[in-house]
């Protein structure tokens, strides 16, 4: 496991970016150059919004934070929902083991004790802006530039699933200033909690 995390840290966190749009529905046969174009588009989004955005605590929307349990299951650190009311989960069992793999890694110069739930919850802040705010979406969607239909010199500008999860991620990595994004952290995850259901 060890061996396995060391290589996914030689990559670069716009090749995160790219893994995860090639791996997202809609996106299967697009051009690799394209996919590391928004990656890196959404990424450079989303650390501008962790610069530019007020605070968890100043929106009108906030989430309330419920911690739970389960999210080893899913693989999830935390997950928001708008309805009823805007909430985020945070699974303490996958960031009690996301803590524990950053020191079996001796990743903490990268990821410093306490940062992993406050880069979730950063994370679904992000989404909560996502949500809540249309200029902040388009903002994206144009900075995009994906073209989902085009009449003459009319153009409609498309939806890129998946890059609002990689602007949350920069987000977060942003607002609590890690060492590097919290995609590697996730895909190192991902290979511990598959090794552990091996033994």
């Amino acid at each position: 496991m060890r061996a396995d995390c060391a290589r996914l840290a030689e990559l670069d966190d716009t090749e995160f970016g790219v893994r995860l749009l090639a791996g997202t529905p809609t996106h299967e046969t697009r051009d690799p150059a394209l996919l590391r174009h928004w990656a890196a588009t959404a990424t450079e989004f989303g650390r501008e919004l962790a610069a530019s955005a007020p605070p968890a605590a100043e929106v009108p929307h906030a989430a309330r934070v419920v911690e739970t349990t389960g999210g080893l299951d899913r693989l999830l650190l935390a997950r928001y929902t708008s309805r009823p009311e805007p909430t985020v989960e945070l699974f303490t069992d996958t960031i009690a083991l996301g803590e524990n793999l950053v020191d079996v890694l001796d990743w903490r110069d990268r990821y410093p004790t306490g940062s992993l739930r406050a880069a979730a919850l950063a994370h679904e802040h992000a989404h909560g802006l996502l949500h809540h705010y249309p200029h902040i979406r388009r903002a994206l969607r144009d900075r995009l530039g994906h073209t989902a239909l085009r009449l003459g010199r009319l153009r409609v500008p498309g939806h890129v699933a998946g890059a609002d999860e990689l602007a949350a991620h920069a987000y977060a990595g942003a607002v609590c200033g890690l060492g590097r994004s919290p995609l590697l952290l996730t895909a190192a995850l991902m290979g511990a909690v598959q090794a552990l259901g091996e033994d």
